[in-house]
């Protein structure tokens, strides 16, 4: 293994740790991660949820809201139709169940058995014989074309609520919410399809509870400049600044009408922070017979949060968080506008909202692990609170689940990879994905825990059956590998159950480190699973065989397909033509341990913890710490695992303290007398807690180990 440690600025280091209120060695590692702007420091330092970005910023947002409250009024029925797997479950669950707790005659479908990806035709056919009126997607429906035109030739409306790639055309739909639309004005498009229903649900609890829904607001701001006052004002409507304006007036020398205020302020309620201040501005620039109607709100706004009662705008922009972590110089007007968007979000809410927030987030964090989002921006507080949630108080379902794998209490972002999502993706790998789904919306303890109970075995099933199947491709996996140059792996059969076809791409990607595609042939149908690997973008290749695919959709690294079996010898050659064009990053190729900083022994102590808390979540995009030291005594050797032991625990003397520390698939190195007791050692490491018998302690998990010097 190499190791990289990356040069960085110490200078731009003490600037983060002063600006940000973080120690240096935090500052460094955000450094060296590249993150350096406040807006991206945020995220990793706080984690309020008044900072989730707002839901109104999704195109297409107010619409869907519009169309699901008429829906409300006019008692049609509603049909919430999902993916299968854990990101569409958990979002079909977290807006199906919203839309049940208003009264709104909802069911819900995924697909399950031996149901085509996405909307169907046939679900549509199934429900306008019901008479439904309104189809949701969640987690789908960005790519289903005909399924939406045979929607609306039965006069059924769909709301596509997705996060996949969409193509240059659109479906018919009669509203998209989608963060990755071509000129989305979202400001973060990597989010799941859960989260995206958790937005559409945060929406219509705002519209459902707030006044200030659908309302237009105008805030206005004087403050002296020079010899002339500036008078600055934002139109918003739910919480989104829509329209702005700035105008500098120098006292006596124009008349109001001569401005852009009238035309601005006109029909306007009109909100101010002291509105006897900018009342006397108004008189002193414009003469005492101009009167502009002025509500101040900060009165308001103190009751709610306290911490701005009696402060001017100017005092609450060095107190304020938003203004602290800005990359631009904030105005006064920009922080009245902050503060009223929290005081809004806050008068919005009730008991049962937050109860139910706090739930939806659990879901929302298992979504966005188990589809891999990157853990940056909002999704590091989706998911930190989430699994503070999961932690405290699991939702029922998530409870049971998490009782049959012994993790109450103790959860964290690792056994929900490992543990609870392939469990849950493990129902519609075996073909029946409402078992999962069930879990969540029924509302039986009993039946609850035999469905959890059920999830469990399907998971040992599926183990067996990922073992099989690699059994029976393992030989073509090889020798596809050779035959594509190196720069894919291929492998089909029918013997390969469609299921499991993201698992054998995924184990092929791991083992070879390049993209890897697994197909399961069908006599009529063809299906299959492509994931990624050194930087590849899989939509390169979609983009090529648009024309063979039924269907096809995902992510850069991961996505899936279907075609007809008689397309299958094209797709081979096309495939031989597209490895030529494929370029992969070679700096992947050797394992490389990027140091995100190197240790001295005093700082190698159970204190380190905290810092290791302040960048979870750990995931993609946000790898574990990797940490070095230098010059480490071996105390004790002792071999680990059975029958045969491979591993090592080793004690690491640091001088103020004693480390157990794991080294997974070293014991050959120490057979060999690459190292030995008393040796002194240079590491990598992660640092972690070990829960044994309900007792936590720190331990270091050993990347790689050099003898010093």
């Amino acid at each position: 293994m190499k190791w990289d440690k990356k040069e960085i600025s110490p200078d731009l280091v003490k600037e983060i740790s002063a600006k940000y209120n973080c120690d240096l060695l935090t500052a460094s590692i955000l450094v060296r991660r590249d993150i350096c702007k406040g807006d991206a420091i945020r995220y990793f330092l706080e984690d309020d949820l008044l900072s989730l970005r707002n839901p109104f910023a999704l195109d297409g947002m107010e619409d869907a809201v519009e169309r699901i409250l008429a829906a409300k009024e006019e008692g049609e029925k509603i049909l919430v139709f999902g993916d299968s797997d854990v990101d569409g479950i958990t979002g079909t669950t977290i807006l199906a169940g919203y839309l049940e707790s208003i009264g709104i005659d909802v069911t819900w479908r995924i697909p399950t058995g031996d149901d085509p990806y996405g909307l169907s035709i046939d679900a549509v056919e199934n429900f306008s014989a019901k008479d439904g009126t309104l189809i949701i997607t969640v987690d789908c429906g960005i790519s289903r074309f005909q399924e939406i035109k045979r929607a609306n030739e039965l006069s059924i409306d769909v709301i596509v609520t997705d996060h996949h790639e969409p193509q240059e055309e659109l479906p018919e739909a009669l509203v998209i919410v989608n963060p990755k639309l071509k000129n989305s004005s979202y400001p973060f498009r990597d989010i799941a399809g859960c989260v995206v229903a958790f937005k559409l649900v945060c929406a219509l609890r705002f519209a459902q509870r707030s006044e200030l829904y659908g309302q237009q607001i105008c805030l206005l701001n004087t403050r002296p400049v020079n010899d002339a006052w500036v008078i600055e004002a934002v139109k918003i409507r739910n919480l989104i600044v829509i329209k702005t304006l700035t105008e500098v007036i120098v006292p006596g020398k124009v008349s109001i009408s001569d401005t852009r205020l009238p035309s601005f302020l006109e029909g306007q309620h009109i909100l101010c922070w002291d509105a006897n201040l900018h009342k006397q501005t108004f008189s002193k620039l414009f003469g005492k017979g101009v009167e502009i109607g002025l509500m101040d709100i900060a009165p308001q706004i103190g009751k709610v949060i306290p911490a701005t009662s009696g402060q001017s705008l100017l005092r609450l922009k060095e107190l304020s968080k938003i203004a602290k972590y800005s990359d631009n110089e904030l105005s006064e007007l920009d922080v009245f506008a902050n503060i009223f968007t929290s005081y809004a979000l806050l008068c919005a809410k009730n008991q049962t909202d937050t109860e139910g927030e706090y739930a939806d987030l659990q879901l929302a964090a298992l979504g966005t692990i188990a589809d891999i989002m990157p853990l940056l921006d909002e999704n590091r507080i989706i998911v930190r609170r989430g699994m503070d949630g999961i932690k405290k108080k699991p939702r029922a379902g998530l409870l049971q689940l998490l009782q049959k794998f012994e993790l109450t209490g103790k959860s964290d972002t690792k056994d929900i990879t490992w543990k609870l999502c392939p469990a849950i993706n493990a129902a519609r790998r075996m073909g029946s994905a409402e078992i999962a789904a069930n879990l969540f919306f029924e509302k039986d303890l009993k039946q609850r825990e035999k469905l959890a109970g059920d999830l469990v075995s399907m998971n040992e099933k599926r183990k067996e059956l990922e073992e099989e199947t690699w059994d029976i491709v393992e030989t073509m996996a090889y020798k596809n590998f050779e035959e594509y140059e190196k720069k894919i792996v291929l492998v089909y059969s029918k013997d390969i159950n469609k299921g499991v076809t993201g698992l054998m791409a995924q184990k092929g990607a791991r083992i070879f480190n390049v993209p890897s595609i697994a197909v399961s042939l069908g006599d009529e149908c063809c299906t299959g699973s492509i994931r990624s690997a050194r930087g590849y973008n899989i939509h390169l290749l979609f983009e090529q065989c648009t024309d063979l695919f039924i269907d096809a959709g995902g992510h850069k690294a991961a996505g899936g397909f279907s075609m007809v079996t008689k397309n299958w010898d094209t797709f081979l050659d096309r495939l031989k033509k597209i490895v030529i064009t494929i370029e992969l990053d070679e700096e992947e190729k050797e394992e490389l341990l990027q140091i995100d900083a190197e240790l001295p022994h005093d700082f190698i102590t159970p204190e380190i913890l905290k810092l290791i808390d302040t960048f979870e979540p750990y995931g993609n995009n946000n790898e574990q710490l990797i940490f070095m030291a230098r010059k480490l005594t071996i105390k004790d050797i002792n071999l680990i695992g059975k029958p045969e032991s491979k591993h090592l625990k080793l004690i690491l003397d640091t001088g103020k303290f004693k480390w157990p520390a794991v080294y997974w698939q070293s014991a050959d190195r120490f057979f060999n007398k690459e190292f030995d007791i008393n040796d002194k050692v240079d590491i990598a490491f992660n640092i972690t807690r070990d829960n044994f018998r309900g007792n936590e302690t720190p331990q270091i998990i050993i990347l790689d180990l050099k003898k010093s010097g």
